[in-house]
């Protein structure tokens, strides 16, 4: 199939445009801008300074590489990347990096659903679901599988980790360690992600490790560090380790569970 541009679409010459590309009525492409193989683009959409891998879909008005709301940006050249086999609906916005990093990323995989929002200088990683109009602000870093649900808020700079999910109308303020569901306004984990694990392929004896650090940093009455240290010392698998390396890496700090949540996670 050959590449199908609408005669009403826009594209700068020195845009890069791969082959098998639709592109739909009305949109426009700017001069810094590389469209992979096999993309079908709708209508009413803008891209700058942009790289777009292959194989992507999007529905129609979606805005890729927008300007970063950063009233300190001065007009750097700046960027937005992302990979292939992601899907990104309807009034979509993904915005370019800031001054401060140059880049927002995004890997594949991933679903933006309508109305959802990528702020500057992010870090998106693959198979990311963002569910209508949840929001990153800038700076944040999202882990491989999380799952942002409908109306969450993620500010900036805090990060969500691998298989991590923020249920619906979620506002998370502080770091969400890999593998769990928070919730709330100033989100608060009150779960383990199990069904997420358990679809991915992780074994019996990967979850039960997961288990095993999630309730030792939270729930035996141990100060974090110490619980890290004690965990350190212990053989984890690297599933499990990956949570004591997001700990220990944190600089916002790290989301805990509600006291009252004890009771609710003895069984997990």
């Amino acid at each position: 199939m050959a590449t199908k541009i609408h005669p009403t679409a826009v594209i700068d010459a020195k845009a890069l445009i791969g082959e098998n590309v639709e592109i739909g009525p009305y949109t426009v492409i700017g001069p810094d801008v590389q469209i992979g193989d096999n993309t079908r683009i709708g209508p009413h959409c803008i891209f700058e300074f942009c790289t777009v891998g292959r194989d992507n879909l999007f529905t129609g008005a979606a805005y890729v590489g927008m300007p970063p709301q950063d009233w300190g940006y001065k007009g750097e050249h700046t960027r937005f990347t992302m990979g292939d086999r992601n899907v990104i609906r309807e009034n979509v916005s993904l915005h370019r990096g800031s001054h401060a990093t140059h880049l927002t990323s995004m890997g594949s995989g991933c679903m933006l659903m309508a109305n959802s929002h990528l702020g500057h200088d992010c870090r998106v990683g693959d198979n990311v679901i963002m569910v209508n109009s949840s929001a990153a602000a800038g700076h944040v870093q999202i882990g491989d599988r999380a799952l942002i649900s409908g109306l969450a808020g993620i500010h900036q700079f805090t990060r969500v980790g691998r298989f991590a999910m923020i249920s619906g109308g979620g506002m998370a303020s502080q770091d969400i360690i890999p593998y769990v569901t928070a919730q709330g306004d100033r989100a608060r984990p009150v779960a383990l992600n199990l069904v997420g694990m358990k679809r991915n392929g992780y074994t019996r004896e990967q979850i039960k490790a997961v288990k095993h650090v999630f309730k030792t940093l939270f729930f035996r009455g141990l100060l974090l560090k110490d619980a890290v240290a004690q965990l350190r010392g212990e053989s984890l698998p690297p599933e499990a380790a990956l949570i004591l390396d997001f700990v220990e890496s944190s600089k916002r700090g790290i989301a805990r569970p509600r006291r009252s949540a004890a009771a609710d996670v003895s069984d997990v």
